[in-house]
């Protein structure tokens, strides 16, 4: 029988496993380290999967009609996924983007037809930003009521507080994990940006052996902005969770999942991402170099020989060419 999809809606998921032999045995690791690659997904990285889930959701809702146009702020990669989502279910697509993303996400978005605008271009989201320090969430909430509250006929898809976000990882990455490993998983490790895919992924482990442990990435405090270090290299989708004020954190972050936080450098991720790309022949970007940094530090730990380390690696290095994840000089 033939095996043809109509649409990239059905290609989302289903991303496979690989454990990384040649870095285990560089490492000379005692644990086995499997890394979900999710840049398997039709557009190259995890937020494809958040992307389908929360217009399908707003569709059966009713919240998104023919005609409308798919509103959502973004740091690069739920922007591109929205973006080819609304393409395929023939919808325009507007994303406000944050200005210090490569260039890549910028040419991609683009050429899905979607219409990239930078967040300092807007007057109302540049002020909130200036007087906050840069809070995201607090130029999230200037956008919604002094802009889009003004607009007909959109759908502000707010992945940050969208219960579609984690719920898509519940019902895909948590299965597929424990399906693909037959249930031998023992520490999970996922990065936290809107916090969807840890809480998901994790609450599905969890529900199905309370023992496995649920690691979450943050940034090293060297690579988070501050007044000494206003403008450091940061590890792009990874975000700080813990430390600061609890209004400042996605309502799609679950704080009771994890059992632990790894700090990770921007510069520790991109040597993990480096030397992967020679050892194992995977080109990622620094979110998973962040991600494969983390689980090293796991599987270096005595109590941890003989265990079973899933990292979910979100996206490609082919985003990041224009960056210097892969100067090779670069060293922070």
């Amino acid at each position: 029988m033939a095996n043809i999809n109509t649409s990239i809606a059905e290609l989302v998921g289903k991303t496979p496993l690989l454990e990384l032999t040649n870095y285990e045995k560089n490492h000379n690791l005692k644990a086995k380290i499997l890394v979900k690659l999710e840049y398997f997904n039709p557009n190259q990285s995890v937020k494809d999967r958040i992307a389908l889930a929360m217009i399908e959701d707003a569709e059966k809702k009713g919240l998104l009609k023919p005609g409308y146009t798919v509103v959502e702020t973004t740091s690069g990669n739920t922007g591109i996924g929205l973006a080819a989502i609304a393409a395929a279910k023939g919808y325009k697509f507007r994303v406000y983007i944050q200005d210090n993303v490569s260039q890549e996400r910028f040419q991609v978005i683009r050429a899905f037809g979607g219409e990239p605008i930078k967040l300092s271009t807007v007057p109302v989201i540049a002020e909130v930003l200036e007087e906050t320090n840069g809070d995201f969430v607090a130029a999230i909430g200037a956008l919604r009521e002094k802009v889009l509250a003004k607009e007909e006929n959109i759908f502000f898809v707010d992945q940050t507080a969208n219960p579609a976000n984690p719920g898509v990882h519940e019902a895909t990455t948590g299965p597929e994990i424990w399906n693909d490993t037959d249930g031998n998983v023992d520490i999970l490790v996922a990065n936290v940006g809107t916090g969807g895919t840890v809480s998901g992924t994790g609450k599905f482990l969890k529900s199905k052996n309370p023992d496995i442990k649920v690691v979450a990435i943050q940034p090293g405090p060297n690579s988070i902005p501050s007044e000494a270090n206003p403008e450091p290299e940061e590890i792009t989708g990874v975000h700080p969770f813990e430390g600061v004020p609890a209004e400042r954190v996605p309502s799609t972050m679950d704080l009771n999942v994890y059992d632990e936080k790894v700090e990770v450098e921007t510069i520790e991720a991109f040597r993990a991402a480096r030397e992967v790309a020679k050892s194992d022949g995977i080109l990622i970007g620094t979110s998973s170099g962040a991600a494969i940094h983390a689980a090293t530090r796991l599987a270096e730990r005595p109590e941890n020989e003989g265990k079973t380390i899933v990292a979910i690696l979100p996206d490609t290095g082919l985003r990041y060419l224009s960056t210097n994840l892969f100067n090779e000089e670069y060293q922070g």
